[in-house]
């Protein structure tokens, strides 16, 4: 013990030396302020007592008061700037008392172990991480006065300092998949840096950190006029300057307070926590591999799962079942989860996963018919077969704006409506045809490239058309049918079956008007429905690649490098695609812009003191995954397109693969052999692979199929 008492003294010695050197850097800005008044004094004073008289001195009285009163006026901005800006707050989900007795009560215990202040109220975060959050700044509001007693003792000094005692956020996985002594194990050095945090150097040092780093975000929008935007500038760069002096010290301190929160965290469950370190790691690459296999299609839907939590849980049972390394963390879940620490786990569950809706995807705060909550029972059919359905509808009106004939001539009567056979036969490359050759950086200075003379039209294009089969490999992708916003008012039928040329010499795109486009399928992304998407859209990008692209300032040639390798069909198609989901997504965003109230649990309760303490116009926060290329997207259209096949031709069913996300289930098996054949038909245009799959499992890819 002794030498754990010599290391948690060293650490905080550590630590209030570099508060007291923040504080220092805080002090020498306001002598360096009060300089040129000191000196106003001195001359003041001197020509009140006649020592300093005469023309000279009369004029450095005046030209030095004046810069005093100036430098004096610019440090009373600096300051109200710095003091009344808000600090960011992390969007989480309060816990009352009355709602999670026994996590407060583990928790109270737990700071006495650790003779340190116990935190004055607990939250719930998505995420894997758990730390304490300083919550006091008046613009936070000050907490009830029902919570200063939550964790505290009633004595008067105990109360008054659990009253300035931070937040603790914990991250909702753990709750769900650690077991109570786990959880106890995990959170104890996090709550013993509530000690460091209580001294005054280290509090007053971190506020003053917090104030210049949220000045420093309230002066980074921009003013409403030339004086306002200098004012702005004036106060931003002073405080990026305090932030510069201080940001090695502010370092060094949080160091020291991390190291003595560890030292003194030694005495309790020291054993323990080496054990439930290995299911921090574990939880953490659950809850990433549900989010964004699991979670993230169904928001993309208009779906957000409301147990999240619960299936993590699942997801790590199944991880234990498959991975060999994972072999006995199952067998922990006889023990008591920590999550019959809270009274109603099933609510705090669903706000959790409806705030990490929020914060990952940026839906909307609250439910409706296009955001509404979907159980793990319910997915498969709600999400997955949904989604399969609209991708494949999504896919079947980009090929009728490419001018692509629904049924092969001398087909068979019936056949003319959306077949998998369209899309193979289309995507099949001749032996005349290459695929699209890497980029040539002297084709970028030339615009106006002219299609390889070389190259074989699309032999099911029809007149007029064939221009939309076989693009220029070099020319920026979508331009091969965005035309100026139309005057055609024609709808796929027509285009591909009555008067191809008349239809695609207006706007192709004029070939998804709303009444098209009820007859095939709904828009596929939340908020909207299919009378919201008018046939022409002066609102989307120009740039194809901007569906769930950012714009880096070279989309166009990441997804023209992307696309090399494939073929030009392969090549055109995925620029439609790519084109159609800007779209929609910019409906979406334009429709979903202005309406966004806290998450709920933010909005009351010691946790959340404050209805708009983070800005929810940069929604999503935290994305989840890196936008998608031409070529991603294509391959998910087409194995949708397989999917829905196999469904409705070969009895396969929707299913949900915990690690995975949408998985196809042929008698009752999951069939993950699907994707090598999509990528050979995509990257080479060979359909011989999937035609084999295809045969293999009775699909019949003439008949048509039922989309959205």
């Amino acid at each position: 013990m002794t030498g754990i008492g010599g290391g948690v003294e060293l650490g905080a010695q550590a630590a209030r030396s570099r508060a007291l050197a923040v504080l220092r850097v805080r002090s020498r800005a306001l002598a360096v302020a009060l300089l040129p008044a000191a000196v106003a004094v001195i001359l003041l004073a001197g020509g009140s007592t006649g020592h300093l008289v005469g023309g000279g001195w009369d004029a450095a009285r005046w030209a030095v008061s004046v810069l005093a009163l100036l430098v004096l006026a610019a440090t009373a901005a600096v300051a109200l700037v710095v003091a009344r800006a808000r600090p960011a707050v992390t969007p989480t989900v309060a816990v009352a008392e009355e709602s999670a007795p026994d996590l407060y009560r583990m928790v109270r215990d737990l700071a006495d172990r650790l003779d340190v202040p116990a935190p004055s109220a607990i939250a719930l975060t998505p995420d894997c991480d758990s730390w304490l959050e300083d919550r006091t700044h008046p613009a936070h509001g000050p907490p009830p006065a029902r919570d200063h007693d939550d964790l505290s003792d009633p004595v008067g000094p105990a109360r008054r300092r659990s009253a300035a005692a931070p937040v603790l956020v914990i991250g909702s996985p753990f709750l769900w998949w650690m077991r109570v002594g786990e959880l106890r194990a995990v959170l104890a050095p996090v709550v013993a840096g509530t000690g460091p945090a209580a001294h005054p150097d280290i509090a007053a040092a971190r506020r003053f950190i917090r104030g210049l780093d949220a000045a420093v975000a309230a002066t980074s929008t921009d003013g409403r006029g030339p004086l306002a935007r200098a004012a702005r500038g004036g106060i931003g760069g002073v405080s990026r300057l305090l932030l510069r002096g201080c940001r090695v010290h502010a370092a060094e301190m949080e160091r020291g307070v991390a190291a003595a929160a560890a030292e003194r965290a030694q005495a309790v469950d020291y054993g323990l926590r080496i054990v439930a370190q290995e299911q921090v790691g574990l939880a953490y690459a659950g809850w990433d591999r549900l989010l964004t296999r699991v979670a993230l299609p169904a928001w993309r839907m208009g779906r957000w799962p409301s147990r999240l939590d619960v299936g993590v849980v699942a997801a790590l049972t199944e991880l234990s079942r498959r991975d060999r390394l994972a072999e006995g963390f199952a067998s922990r879940l006889g023990e008591r989860p920590a999550c019959d620490l809270l009274e109603e786990p099933g609510l705090m569950d669903e706000a959790v996963s409806l705030l990490a809706a929020r914060l990952f995807h940026g839906g909307p705060a609250e439910t409706g018919p296009d955001w509404a909550p979907v159980g793990w029972e319910e997915y498969p059919e709600e999400v997955v077969d949904r989604a399969w359905r609209t991708d494949a509808a999504r896919l079947h009106r980009v090929l009728d704006t490419l001018g692509v004939r629904r049924a092969a001539e001398g087909a068979a009567p019936g056949t003319d409506g959306p077949t998998l056979s369209r899309v193979l036969d289309h995507l099949t490359t001749t032996p005349a045809e290459a695929p699209v050759p890497a980029r040539d950086p002297a084709a970028d200075a030339d615009p106006d490239a002219t299609p390889d003379p070389d190259a074989t039209p699309d032999p099911d294009a029809t007149p007029g058309t064939a221009h939309h089969a076989t693009p220029d490999p070099d020319a920026t992708p979508g331009t091969a049918h965005h035309a100026t916003p139309g005057t055609g008012t024609a709808t796929p039928d027509d285009q591909a079956t009555s008067d191809p040329q008349a239809a695609t010499a207006s706007d192709p795109q004029a070939a998804t008007a709303p009444d098209a486009q009820a007859a095939t399928t709904p828009d596929p992304q939340p908020f909207t429905t299919p009378d919201d998407q008018p046939a022409d859209a002066p609102d989307a990008p120009a740039a194809p690649g901007n569906a769930d692209h950012s714009d880096d300032g070279n989309g166009t040639e990441d997804d023209d490098d992307d696309l090399a390798g494939t073929t030009p069909r392969g090549a055109a198609l995925a620029a439609g695609l790519s084109a159609q989901l800007a779209r929609e997504e910019a409906r979406t965003q334009a429709l979903a812009s202005g309406t966004a109230p806290p998450p709920p649990g933010t909005t009351t309760g010691p946790a959340a003191t404050g209805t708009a303490l983070w800005d929810d116009r940069a929604l999503p926060l935290l994305p989840l995954q890196p936008p998608r290329t031409g070529r991603e997207i294509l391959t998910a259209h087409i194995t949708a397109m397989v999917c829905c096949a196999a469904m409705d031709t070969a009895g396969a069913t929707p299913g949900l693969d915990w690690l995975d996300g949408p998985t196809l289930l042929v008698d009752g098996a999951r069939r993950a052999d699907l994707a090598p054949h999509v990528r050979s038909l995509v990257e080479t245009g060979d359909p011989a692979p999937l035609r084999a799959w295809l045969s293999d499992l009775g699909v019949r890819p003439e008949k048509p199929v039922r989309l959205v």
